[in-house]
């Protein structure tokens, strides 16, 4: 079984910088796609950021710009750098992960726990 354990979340002030991690461990074959979501107090789940394992990025309208997306293959991390945070910003961030656990089983998709990130402003 592998699991996603994030880390980085906190407080910071509107305009400030914070970056957050996330590794992969346990019973792993290879990871495919990781990502980013948040979930706000009251909303849906909403895609933050995505990275493929060829290091293809996608970003989602509001981040496009201040958040960068990135990760180490070799450590099984992914990384989210967010720069010039809003208040708006404020969710708990979710990493993902679609790992297979050998050869010859197929991917599924894997979510962490979640880190808090809460912007004032």
């Amino acid at each position: 079984q592998a699991q996603l354990v994030e880390s980085g979340g906190g407080l910071v002030q509107a305009g400030g910088s914070l970056k957050v991690s996330c590794v992969a461990s346990g019973s792993i074959f290879s990871i495919a796609a990781m990502g980013w979501y948040r979930q706000a107090l009251g909303k849906q789940r909403e895609l933050v950021a995505t990275i493929t394992n060829g290091g293809w990025t996608n970003y989602t309208d509001s981040v496009k710009g201040r958040f960068t997306i990135s990760r180490d293959n070799a450590k099984n991390t992914v990384y989210l750098q967010m720069n010039s945070l809003k208040p708006e910003d404020t969710a708990v961030y979710y990493c993902n992960a679609k790992i297979r656990r050998s050869f010859v089983t197929a991917y599924v998709e894997v979510w962490g726990q979640g880190t808090l990130v809460t912007v004032s402003s």
